[in-house]
């Protein structure tokens, strides 16, 4: 789909890390973009992830106080021990021997998405049942949300450094300071931070995505989660927002007039610049998280002004030195007291 914007005459930088699923991952997405001679398209920019290293793409590993969050995997076991209760019964009655646990029981259900990638399918899928399996995707809501999304301590302040990036992509800036965990060493050198790609690629970990999308306010993935009790539909569903091979598309659309909210165009206006987050092909609506942007779009589109306005308060807002280095209370570490992403 964006394979158009490239120019042919140019060779791209593209950003990933040095773990080696993340480094492959990369050499992978080019050699299926360019074709297998994708080394004279793009070359590959491997930043250091390791603790002690500034890096946007893996940014708790400067954030000292995210290894401490488990909010979420507190959350996630509560759930475990209420919705696994039949199941655990059932499978402990073909069990001989040995005492089958719940633990044991959520191991069996997590064996079937893992075999499934890597084999296209799996016996173990078939000894839960369709609402164990919803809930099952609901465990895994729980862990993100409190560990690297809105509820978390940190949520917003390790997505910062990425978010940072992005909006001095979009103001054709480099980055001398940010109060992140950036590499400014890379981030001010248009060599390894260039600003005249009409594409750009990052490669990251799902539970950094998850922490960007909070360090970019989308405050509509914000409600608190019960830990007890199954809620429905509700949208901060991670099979939904960081499925295997999760991809966050952020285009820059450029109109000749302007596009109302209804999706007409304004005959009389100028040349219109909006972003529009697309999250594994479905578009985030901008509007129902930043005021800045119109809610009432048909197309969650924002106007890029309004879009860079908004984000002006984004670093105040996640407290970076506060949540990722200061001491911070015990309330900060109980599931369900954090809801904005930030110290209590």
């Amino acid at each position: 789909m964006y394979g158009k914007l490239y120019n042919p005459n140019s060779k791209i930088i593209v950003r990933t890390t040095t773990q080696d699923r993340m480094l492959k991952s990369a050499e992978n997405f080019m050699a299926g973009f360019f074709g297998l001679g994708w080394t004279s398209n793009a070359t590959i920019e491997v930043i250091i992830e390791d603790a002690g290293y500034n890096n946007s793409l893996a940014g708790y590993l400067n954030c000292p106080n995210g290894n401490k969050v488990n909010g979420g995997s507190k959350a996630q076991e509560k759930w475990i021990g209420v919705y696994l209760q039949n199941a655990t019964e059932r499978l402990a009655k073909l069990v001989e021997g040995y005492e089958w646990t719940v633990e044991d029981t959520y191991a069996a259900q997590t064996m079937c998405p893992y075999e499934t990638v890597a084999y296209g399918f799996s016996k173990f899928c078939e000894l839960f049942t369709y609402e164990e399996w919803l809930h099952f995707g609901y465990s895994i809501d729980l862990n993100f949300y409190g560990n690297d999304g809105f509820g978390s301590p940190v949520g917003r302040a390790i997505g910062l450094g990425y978010q940072q990036e992005v909006v001095a992509r979009l103001q054709n800036r480099t980055l001398g300071y940010s109060g992140s965990q950036i590499n400014v060493t890379l981030d001010n050198n248009t060599g390894t931070f260039p600003l005249n790609q009409s594409l750009y690629f990052d490669f990251s970990h799902d539970t950094n995505i998850i922490s960007i999308l909070a360090a970019f306010g989308l405050t509509q993935f914000g409600a608190t989660l019960d830990p007890l009790k199954y809620p429905g539909q509700h949208n901060f569903t991670v099979s939904d927002m960081t499925p295997f091979g999760a991809r966050l598309d952020i285009e820059i659309i450029k109109t000749q007039k302007p596009v109302l909210a209804n999706r007409e165009v304004d005959e009389i206006g100028k040349e219109t610049e909006y972003v529009h987050f697309v999250l594994n092909q479905r578009t985030v609506h901008l509007g129902w998280s930043l005021e800045e942007c119109d809610g009432a779009r048909k197309d969650g589109w924002c106007e890029l002004g309004a879009f860079l306005k908004a984000q002006e308060r984004m670093a105040k807002m996640a407290r970076y030195e506060e949540a990722c280095h200061g001491e911070l209370s015990g309330e900060n570490w109980e599931y369900g007291r954090v809801v904005d992403g930030v110290p209590v």
